[in-house]
């Protein structure tokens, strides 16, 4: 049940599609529930957008483009600095909107408000550095101009399990670049971004430079904008096998496209490794956001003289995590996200199980309401076993023990994924072996978190293209432009 503080904000998110400057209903008057995970309960009904909305939303961004377009760069930072400044005095209502649609803990719902916020203030900066460069061509004979300019409307398509973060990593360069944007948030926590646009709204930001369409029928309502020749971007954080169907969508018009998909992180922890930082690495890299990251580590690759300590002091760390909603004190483990989750989860433990493995805890489906499943510790996975994969997408560490360097690269590249990779070591030279070794796009040395707004998200592989933060960022929504005048 909500209390009198949740039910105040709740009240305050917009229940509409933001079209063209206006919050508006669904044309077909159709509505949408949004559910607490942690209760089941309903926590807010919101417009269910039809196809009519979708193409109504492109039409909006696309007849505001080229004022944005030709908008001042200082103007479009101040935009984006004011609304990291609005989100910094409402940061307790965002990590509260989080945790009451998606589940996360209340202490990680304020992690992400930053790491949020960060894309904002970061993109700010940036837009005010847009540049080229000029000079002559070798022949002597012309100068060569390399302007930067704006791609056009982009179609974002946010994920369920950062409703915050993945909004601001997305819009906050497009904005920067002086791009147009629709915005379609996951059905299942839409809230976050609905409140969000609404703070990009009093921060000043011109109509429709921002629309945001919410729908439960997303297939159908993209299908029609991704096919539309006035798109220009496409940009998508989700599953690889969506993110596949997109790509062959967006062939037709050859649309400039960012895809941040699966991952199966490896987590290789060497017989030389501090064993306390690999530890509190493996804590915050595998039960951050309850697992369900695409960051998170996937599969421990142990060495064998050290799997039977590192399981031990995973286990006993994981014994003194507290299960329960996230708006509770001291709770670490919230729900997650859906029924289908929690089966995901136990089906991986128990083939792991069957095929040898044995669970040191957890394992289990919490009883009761909501989609709780036990923070879990799976030792001794055997090759093979379809825990190492698939993305497990909750609360589940499994380990796999191997013996030298090589069989733990090999271990460790035997996927179809390449988004990230964690290595604990102490050998400096072994350490920068494995940044030229691992297959990811990203690597954490020694480190269990390695996201920041000021670096380059992505992967390699089936992980995706493109990247999101860091100054590459901004190019994921600029073309290049050569001039050539002639001298005399």
């Amino acid at each position: 049940m909500t209390d009198a503080r949740e039910t105040d904000l709740l009240a305050k998110v917009p229940n509409g599609l933001f079209i063209g400057g206006v919050w508006r209903d669904a044309t077909e008057g159709a509505t949408l529930d949004v559910s607490d995970p942690s209760t089941g309960d309903v926590i807010k009904t919101i417009a269910d957008a039809s196809v009519a909305d979708g193409t109504a939303a492109l039409d909006a961004a696309v007849a505001a483009q080229d004022e944005w377009a030709a908008t001042a760069p200082r103007t479009r930072s101040n935009i984006l600095r004011k609304a990291f400044d609005l989100l910094q005095e409402r940061r307790e209502e965002f990590a509260l909107l989080m945790t009451l649609e998606m589940g996360k803990p209340l202490a990680e719902a304020n992690g992400e408000v930053t790491y949020g916020g960060e894309f904002l203030r970061w993109f700010s900066e940036e837009a005010v550095r847009i540049s080229g460069r000029y000079g002559s061509n070798p022949e002597g004979t012309g100068m060569m101009t390399v302007s930067q300019h704006p791609v056009g409307p982009c179609f974002l398509i946010t994920p369920w399990n950062f409703p915050l973060a993945m909004a601001t990593r997305k819009i906050a360069p497009a904005l920067a670049a002086g791009c147009t944007v629709v915005v379609k948030p996951a059905e299942l926590t839409p809230l976050t971004t609905l409140y969000f646009v609404k703070l990009l709204e009093d921060a000043g930001l011109p109509a429709g430079v921002v629309n945001v369409i919410t729908t439960s029928s997303s297939s159908a309502v993209s299908g029609p904008i991704i096919a539309d020749p006035r798109l220009r971007k496409l940009s998508f954080t989700g599953s690889t096998a969506v993110g596949q169907k997109l790509i062959e969508q967006s062939a037709k018009n050859v649309l400039r496209t960012s895809m941040e998909l699966g991952g199966n992180a490896p987590f290789v922890v060497f017989e030389d490794a501090d064993l306390d930082k690999a530890v509190e690495g493996a804590m915050a890299a595998k039960f951050r956001n309850i697992g369900q990251a695409c960051t998170a580590a996937n599969r421990f690759i142990v060495h064998r003289d050290v799997a039977d300590e590192f399981a031990k002091r995973v286990t006993d760390k994981v014994n003194a995590f507290r299960i329960g909603r996230g708006t509770e004190d001291g709770v670490t483990i919230g729900p997650l996200i859906d029924d289908r989750a929690v089966a995901k989860a136990k089906t991986l433990v128990g083939d792991a199980v069957e095929r040898g493995a044995e669970v040191l805890i957890g394992g289990e489906a919490v009883d009761g309401p909501g989609t709780f499943f036990q923070p879990t510790v799976v030792t001794g996975v055997v090759p093979g076993s379809d825990i190492l994969r698939e993305e497990i997408f909750g609360p589940v560490l499994a380990i796999v023990p191997f013996d030298d360097e090589d069989e733990a690269v090999r271990l460790a590249n035997d996927t179809e994924y390449g988004l990230v990779s964690y290595v604990f070591t102490t050998d400096l030279a072994r350490g920068q072996r494995m940044i030229g070794r691992l297959q990811t796009g990203m690597m954490g040395l020694n480190v269990g978190v390695i996201s920041n707004a000021a670096a380059p998200f992505g992967g390699v592989k089936q992980s995706g293209i493109g990247r999101e933060g860091g100054l590459e960022g901004i190019h994921e929504y600029l073309y290049t432009k050569y001039t050539m005048t002639p001298i005399g």
